[in-house]
């Protein structure tokens, strides 16, 4: 594939050319209508449907015979490159040509160029209004000119010819092979970088292999792939718009392919189109699996979410609730039910305002809150207040992540573990998260719930069988200790979130963030203080906190400096990623590994140190001439978002593989290997 600018500059070249080649001055045309090219690779005929009769429809064919099968035509919209027909006709007085009504084309990509066009012979028909009031006589003199582009793979010739119409033709044939008008007008919005269609189709209409091929020029980027929906009796289209057209569109046209040659035409006015929908066809890797198999992916993926590397810093809240649950059984299923509606509350109200945020049309994936720099900010408040609490340094009297048998502390560690321990995906997740995003909007919020419900299995299940309730250890003094080095990890969590708030929003912005945690800790100081004196605590804090906070609030904002897009250190020295980028990769006829990675997703930093930045891995992969290229995803990116989205991943890591040779890549799993990536390169 070529670089897109390339691409699209080859068509404009090409289109320019072909227009030059077959412009002839209307002077020149009136003086003599003569061929100048001629149809030796696609010859051309005009005929008649029968006579004409006044006040009715009559219809002309044009049809197209190319004299070897390399040579092909163009629809009335070619794609990426080529030229549609232009056609006059001289009719009588008063008669009026319709527009030129096209069988479905088929499609062609030629080094990234998407065409459309029509392989063997070919009819076009042409609507002819006839008069009420015209006298007929036998067959009219219809004569006229048509200028079109024959093309093979490697060559294209400009062909013209002069019509004189005759009778004859296959019309019954020619018609039942043109796309017919759907009776409904469809809807159509240009959501984000995407143009979204509403076909009104019968559910009972089979769609083996669906395409759209649109009538408004540089609209959308013809060579993308297109994903189906059905909502039912609606089916709704999403197509990546051309990055180098307008974007804006007054009315729709365009024709719907079911595949083997069989489709319809439809219109589309400006208006809302339906969200969600069955999956049935769209890049690979999204088309919808079975509802039980989505469900049991979320439910494995947040069980093993426990043990996943980006889950580990909140393993302290987790080891908590579990001593605590020990206690007796009321207080074990009275935290049990706590924790996990904590947790299936937060993942629901996660899904649910990603689901929003793209219906809305931002470009948002899953773990799109650690993108914020806002919200990071408060994790990290949440993290330090969690690690001076678990040290000891002040209490929570009615609400503690530390206190057994209280189901608000439960709930609250519920809340802020399924938050934390989101941001990436594991085994089994991601097929379902891919899926909830273009699933109708109750199916993903259940899909997200299930996911919750796995995070919190383990503990549910401590809560209600006895006999793992028994093998824990019993409650005692060691339990405050215990407490006091779950500290630990818990201040490493705190650490990880300042040098993310650094990689968010700079220097500046991370050390001013310290100053106002400073002050927190300071008043959550004074707090615990007063607490062991027996005396009010809290309006204490208000005081101490409140000029730090309000320091925070003004000092943060303006300090905010986003950061560049800059690729992550590695020995590969990779490509930092772009559409752009990667057609040029690609186009060099190496092998290209792409990696999306985030500094807040820890499965991606655990995979790059034991297997993407090895020794072992880097030379295979220079011996191998293999192009590496990561995609940084740590802030909002839109052009990666509709990457993954396009790939069915709903966040990161991903690890794509594109061989040297062919168009689609292959998907590593989520958790790499060195011997895995020398594999791949050998």
């Amino acid at each position: 594939m070529f670089h897109p600018a390339i691409r699209h500059f080859a068509a404009w070249l090409i289109a320019c050319t072909a227009m030059l080649l077959i412009a002839v001055p209307v002077s020149a045309q009136d003086e003599a209508r003569a061929a100048r090219y001629g149809d030796d690779n696609i010859s051309v005929q005009l005929v008649a449907d029968g006579l004409p009769v006044a006040g009715e429809e009559w219809m002309l064919a044009l049809r197209f015979v190319p004299s070897a099968p390399e040579w092909h035509g163009y629809w009335s919209n070619p794609g990426d490159a080529g030229q549609g027909m232009m056609l006059q006709l001289d009719l009588p007085e008063g008669w009026e040509m319709g527009e030129a009504l096209y069988p479905v084309p088929d499609r062609l990509l030629i080094s990234g160029l998407m065409n459309h066009i029509y392989e063997g012979t070919y009819a076009v028909l042409v609507p002819v209004t006839v008069p009420a009031d015209a006298e007929i006589e036998g067959l009219p003199d219809v004569t006229g000119f048509v200028e079109y582009l024959a093309c093979t793979d490697r060559v294209c010739v400009p062909q013209d010819a002069v019509l004189s119409a005759g009778q004859g033709g296959e019309f019954t044939r020619w018609r039942a092979e043109i796309a017919p008008l759907l009776d409904a007008t469809g809807a159509f919005e240009i959501t984000g970088a995407r143009l979204r269609i509403a076909v009104p189709l019968p559910a009972a209409v089979d769609l083996p292999q669906p395409h759209v091929f649109v009538a408004n020029e540089r609209l959308v980027d013809y060579a993308a792939v297109q994903t189906f929906m059905r909502e039912d009796d609606t089916l709704i289209a999403e197509i990546p718009l051309d990055e180098f057209g307008t974007g804006e569109a007054g009315a729709l046209e365009g024709i719907l392919a079911f595949g083997d040659g069989a489709g319809v035409r439809f219109e589309a006015m400006g208006g809302d189109v339906p969200a969600g929908g069955d999956v049935i066809a769209g890049p690979i890797g999204m088309e919808t699996p079975p509802l039980w198999t989505l469900i049991l992916g979320a439910l494995a993926g947040g069980l093993l979410l426990n043990i996943m590397p980006c889950v580990f810093p909140i393993l302290s809240l987790k080891a908590l609730s579990l001593a605590r649950a020990a206690e007796s059984e009321a207080k074990a299923r009275s935290e049990g039910l706590a924790y996990t509606a904590g947790v299936v509350l937060a993942c629901v109200g996660l899904g649910a305002l990603l689901l929003a945020l793209r219906a809305a049309g931002e470009q948002v994936g899953w773990a799109f809150q650690l993108q914020e720099p806002s919200v990071v900010i408060v994790l990290l408040v949440l993290a330090t207040v969690i690690t001076v609490n678990f040290a000891g340094l002040f209490e929570l009297p009615s609400l503690s992540f530390t206190q057994g048998g209280e189901p608000g502390g439960a709930f609250a560690t519920g809340l802020l573990a399924a938050f934390a321990a989101t941001p990436c995906t594991g085994p089994f997740m991601a097929a379902a998260l891919g899926a909830a995003l273009l699933l109708p909007t109750g199916l993903a919020l259940m899909l997200f719930a299930m996911l919750g419900l796995g995070l919190a299995l383990p503990f549910l299940l401590i809560g209600f069988v006895p006999a793992l309730r028994s093998r824990l250890p019993k409650p005692g003094p060691w339990m405050e200790t215990f407490r006091k080095i779950m500290a630990i990890p818990m201040g490493l969590t705190a650490l990880a979130l300042i040098w993310l708030t650094v990689q968010l929003g700079g220097r500046g912005f991370g050390l001013f963030a310290l100053v106002m945690l400073f002050g927190i800790v300071l008043a959550l100081g004074v707090v615990g203080r007063l607490q062991k004196a027996g005396k009010m605590a809290w309006p204490a804090f208000a005081l101490v906190a409140a000029p730090f906070l309000i320091f925070g609030a003004f000092a943060l904002p303006s300090s905010y400096a986003a950061p560049g897009s800059q690729p992550s250190e590695s020995i590969h020295q990779p490509i930092a990623f772009s559409n752009e980028a990667l057609a040029e990769a690609r186009a060099s006829g190496q092998p290209v590994f792409l990696w999306f990675t985030a500094d807040w997703c820890v499965t991606c930093k655990v995979n790059e140190s034991v297997a993407i930045e090895r020794e072992a891995v880097r030379a295979a992969f220079e011996e191998a001439g293999v192009i590496t290229m990561v995609g940084d995803w740590t802030v909002r990116d839109e052009e990666i978002t509709m990457f993954l989205t396009d790939r069915g991943a709903a966040g990161v890591p991903l690890y794509l593989w594109y061989a040297a040779e062919g168009d689609e890549p292959e998907q590593l799993p989520q958790v790499l290997t060195p011997d895995l990536l020398v594999e791949q390169a050998q």
